[in-house]
């Protein structure tokens, strides 16, 4: 009988702790890299024994699953696939910042079902199954409380391939705009997928990002929506892999957010 998804859940906080370990453990330059044929040997040099490791713990688990790097970008219609980034904010590691994480996601039939973030240096875990509910280090995720946007503080980021979609582009530009005269402050805290986590967990009040970006909000928009957060695209649609934007809050926060970004 193949393992249940709150059983794989805890085999992937295994793998994804034993990665953070082996990053922690890595003697990394101390200057950062002079220019991006270096940045790529160092990240190389992170990014593949990480994600060996990840592969020799989960392979055996689910044979027939295919993992991201094996696809297009574009996840497939049917089948389970292994959706993992081994250093996720890996620019902002090898710039020794603190603000990156192990994400770990199982995706079934295009849809996040157990998704696992762990930072190591912060020692936090965040974790959700679909159905189960989001947990940090085990105890549940309760988003913020906060009803305006002038006492709110929120997060937003950009994907890695933005400069291919100049529309989106645009509409960072025209949101950070409308958004910052209202909101309390806006700050891109490093990692997507840890902001997203940070907003389910109530540190952040918000988070809205365009762009398509399924390798990075995948995972987390099941932490958020589990989490109990509004999770759409930014018209307002349920958000789905392959989407162009990306909006979670809590249902007061997200109205306002989402109307002030429209108008």
């Amino acid at each position: 009988m193949p393992p249940t998804d709150h059983q794989l859940l805890g085999t992937m906080t295994e793998a994804v702790h034993a990665v953070g370990a082996l990053l922690r453990a890595l003697d990394l330059p101390p200057e950062p890299a002079r220019d991006r044929d270096e940045f790529m040997l160092r990240f190389s040099a992170v990014d593949e024994p990480a994600l060996a490791l990840m592969r020799e713990r989960l392979g055996p688990l689910l044979p027939a699953a295919v993992w991201a790097d094996e696809l297009d970008t574009r996840l497939p219609e049917h089948g389970e696939v292994w959706l993992a980034d081994a250093v996720d904010g890996a620019v902002q590691l090898l710039q020794g910042l603190p603000q990156w994480c192990v994400s770990l996601t199982l995706v079934r039939e295009r849809r996040a079902v157990a998704t696992v973030l762990h930072s190591p240096l912060l020692g936090e875990t965040c974790t959700a199954t679909s159905g189960g509910g989001a947990r940090r280090d085990g105890r549940p995720m309760r988003p913020s409380v906060k009803r305006t946007l002038d006492a709110a503080l929120l997060g937003t980021s950009q994907p890695p391939g933005i400069a291919r979609e100049p529309e989106a582009v645009r509409g960072a530009g025209r949101s950070l705009s409308a958004l910052l005269p209202k909101a309390g402050a806006i700050r891109n805290l490093g990692a997507t997928s840890w902001q997203i986590a940070d907003t389910a967990a109530g540190r952040l009040d918000g988070f809205w990002q365009y762009g398509t970006d399924d390798a990075n909000l995948t995972g987390p928009a099941l932490i958020a929506a589990e989490a109990g957060l509004a999770v759409t695209d930014l018209v307002g649609q349920p958000w789905l892999v392959g989407a162009d934007g990306f909006l979670a809050a809590p249902q007061p926060l997200h109205s306002l957010m989402l109307a002030a970004i429209r108008d």
